[in-house]
């Protein structure tokens, strides 16, 4: 298979992944407002507020840095999606994943975090370095029990590769993840509450408290790029747990199935939860989740 071919099958997966992640939001939007009983937007918000972003222009700059932010965000979103087997076996949902591994996924998923910490740090608004403040310290919290998670997979399938992964635990669902290391399951699913950032997790937007935090200047194309990004990247970290954890899918009607429910499991904690104060919020991913991650570990070591 060419290059220009592998580049043109990964535009239509990335083309996919962005349209449902976006989709996903708009549906989370929906969900939300009839809890707190009112109707809310239609689920296809998200593309209307893209475009209408993405068509306008703004005369504010804080500097060159500010600029490459949402850039650097947009990259880690891709970055993380690209080089994950989004349906297994397929060619043209491959992506490039025989170039990558579960590490190069992982640092890929920092560089764009990272990235929005050093533009929105640029900005002039005052509540910006707060929520990078929090952001930078939640996600040092939740990686913990995420990266203890992947290396008791890791140590399970003998391989950092993720379509290794995914081969291993075909033949049923007896051989997912899920069944065989429950313990690494928890600690990423609790982990994942903190990348999705819905209450009790949200400290960082906390649009009752700062105003949403660093995209809070990201207006115009900027706020589209981050828009577009908040629906890849969504998509790129439901694709990722479920091939990790979750047996993968071999069709796109059971990766639509899997990535919603795993989504769900973060949407209705936050529909049923209020928000944690920042220190909470750090505590609480170093001490249980933490802990169960250590417990896989050994759990599989000595198995």
């Amino acid at each position: 298979m060419s290059i220009w071919t592998r580049v043109l099958y990964a535009v239509i997966s990335v083309t996919v992944a962005t349209v449902y992640g976006l989709t996903l939001g708009g549906i989370v939007r929906k969900l939300y407002a009839r809890v707190h009983g009112r109707f809310g937007p239609p689920v296809w918000q998200p593309f209307i507020d893209i475009i209408q972003t993405y068509s306008r222009r703004v005369a504010v700059s804080h500097g060159n840095m500010f600029f490459l932010g949402p850039v650097f965000r947009l990259a880690g979103g891709l970055g993380t999606y690209l080089f994950i087997p989004v349906i297994f076996g397929s060619t043209v949902f491959s992506n490039f994943s025989m170039a990558g591994d579960l590490l190069l996924v992982m640092y890929f998923v920092f560089f764009g975090q990272l990235g929005m910490a050093l533009g929105a740090g640029q900005g002039g608004h005052p509540y910006s370095p707060l929520g990078i403040a929090r952001g930078l310290a939640q996600m040092s919290a939740f990686e913990v029990p995420f990266s203890l998670a992947v290396i008791a997979v890791a140590i399970q399938y003998n391989t950092l590769n993720i379509t290794s992964i995914v081969a291993a635990q075909q033949g049923g669902f007896a051989h997912w993840t899920l069944f065989t290391n429950p313990l690494a399951v928890v600690a990423a699913m609790v982990s994942l509450l903190g990348m999705n950032m819905h209450s009790p997790f949200s400290i960082v937007l906390a649009p009752q408290e700062i105003p949403i935090g660093p995209p809070v200047e990201m207006n115009s194309s900027f706020l589209s790029i981050l828009q577009t990004n908040r629906g890849l990247f969504a998509a790129a970290k439901l694709v990722l747990f479920m091939n990790l954890f979750f047996g993968g899918a071999t069709n796109l009607l059971e990766m639509i199935v899997k990535t919603f429910f795993i989504y769900m499991f973060s949407v209705f904690v936050g529909a049923a939860y209020p928000r944690f104060r920042p220190e909470q919020s750090f505590r609480f991913f170093l001490k249980w989740p933490a802990l169960i991650g250590v417990i896989s570990i050994i759990y599989i070591a000595y198995l």
